[in-house]
């Protein structure tokens, strides 16, 4: 059964990531606009997971800017953290 829009918010329509308002359980089928997304992994409250595949070296959008880049390709629904992003910012400021 998909879930309704209050289990998750999308900051600006330029996002390729979505942000959990609750846990959100492996195999949950999420409906966003017109499509459907199955979540890959468990997504905890306040996480990120990619609403679209995002390819490694791209950029992750959220509030419609860069919060990062991926180490590795993103499927769509998975959970977006620390172990496929990687901060944008740190890479400019020590020059990486």
């Amino acid at each position: 059964m998909p879930k309704h829009l209050n289990n998750f918010i999308i900051m600006h329509p330029d996002d390729n990531c979505v942000t959990a308002l609750e846990d959100i359980s492996k195999g949950s089928q999420i409906q966003i606009r017109e499509s459907s997304i199955v979540i890959n992994q468990n997504i905890p409250l306040g996480h990120k997971f990619a609403l679209e595949g995002i390819r490694k070296g791209d950029l992750v959008k959220k509030y419609g800017h860069s919060i990062g880049i991926a180490t590795e390709d993103i499927n769509k629904g998975d959970w977006i953290h620390t172990h496929n992003l990687t901060s944008q910012y740190l890479k400019e400021v020590l020059k990486l």
